[in-house]
């Protein structure tokens, strides 16, 4: 029987998950698990580096969890665990940090753009927060990793790392590359045009998973429009582009055929995109949402898949992790 490649990926709890997440992300999860061998993880380490209070990120943990669950994510096809339940990728991150280097890790504009403006406080753990997804990826050995366009430098990061090992101290790791069923990594955009949906900022411009029907179309109705074309197939501003991204993403083909040839006619009526737009994106989120709330409200289940998922984790990271050690000559059996 013929090896499945390995799929590792992970989400911060330190928000409500969003549209972004779920395009972004999990949809690609959905299909992956049923054609690869795939981990999938709540990265709670990752979230300490902006010092979360304790009993809200168990909270965050946990809702994380039944917001995989409600998606689609299945148990019984791919591993799914909480990270700080596998401690082998603390000790992996340490033995990684040896081989990276401070004056690329602060070159990440993911880290120079959070510490723009922050003199004081700038945590160890924020500047090698590349290390530790490098050590999330490579303590399964995987070959794809589902990232959106703003980890693409995190992921370099990792195949770096995995090639500094393999080059000081023999063949462990494969090189990982970024995946996207549609050949392209997807950047969600906020319903104000600003940059992509977030977990924790600019919230009336994000859609979330938990958000009720009412709030849906609360945020889409506020969504930016312009004047409307004044000629045919005129060029569209950001603000319309984005509104029929989002479209292109919750409705149907037809749908998306409909508005755009009734913009390229100039007889578009933005009140009416809104609308259907609110429309599609509450047929999709309601059963997420409520599936979410039930499992929730089921704090033994989320416990016992938690630990299964994490018992299914430690058989690759304990293979890996010990022959790193072997390789780096710190076995000492």
């Amino acid at each position: 029987m013929q090896q499945r490649e390995i799929v590792v990926s992970g989400i911060r709890p330190t928000g409500f998950l969003h549209l972004g997440n779920y395009f972004g992300a999990i949809r690609q999860y959905l299909h992956m698990q049923e054609s690869y061998e795939c981990y999938f993880f709540v990265a709670d380490y990752h979230a300490l580096t902006t010092h979360q209070d304790p009993k809200l990120l168990r909270t965050q943990v946990y809702r994380v969890l039944a917001e995989y669950l409600a998606c689609g994510l299945d148990p019984e096809k791919a591993t799914i665990y909480v990270q700080s339940d596998l401690p082998e990728k603390a000790e992996l991150y340490l033995l990684l940090n040896m081989l990276a280097y401070k004056g690329e890790l602060e070159k990440v504009p993911t880290f120079k753009e959070k510490i723009r403006g922050r003199h004081e406080s700038i945590n160890a753990g924020l500047l090698t927060y590349p290390v530790l997804m490098a050590a999330d990826i490579l303590i399964h050995r995987a070959i794809k990793v589902p990232v959106g366009k703003d980890q693409e430098p995190h992921l370099e990061m990792a195949r770096n790392l995995a090639s500094r090992f393999n080059q000081k101290f023999g063949f462990l790791f494969p090189e990982p590359m970024a995946f996207s069923e549609t050949g392209e990594l997807l950047k969600v955009p906020s319903l104000d045009g600003k940059g992509k949906m977030s977990k924790s900022e600019n919230e009336m411009a994000t859609i979330y998973l938990a958000d009720s029907d009412e709030l849906i179309r609360k945020k889409i109705a506020r969504a930016k429009t312009d004047a409307g074309p004044s000629t045919p197939h005129s060029p569209k501003s950001p603000e319309i582009e984005n509104l029929f991204l989002l479209l292109k993403l919750v409705s149907s083909p037809e749908t998306v055929a409909h508005f755009e040839e009734a913009y390229d006619r100039c007889t578009i009526r933005y009140g009416e995109l809104k609308q259907q737009l609110a429309n599609d994106m509450i047929r999709l989120v309601a059963p997420i949402r409520q599936r979410a709330a039930d499992l929730q409200n089921d704090v033994e289940y989320l416990k016992k898949i938690r630990k299964v998922g994490a018992e299914k984790a430690r058989d690759s990271a304990q293979t890996t992790l010990q022959r790193a050690r072997e390789l780096m000559g710190i076995a000492y059996d």
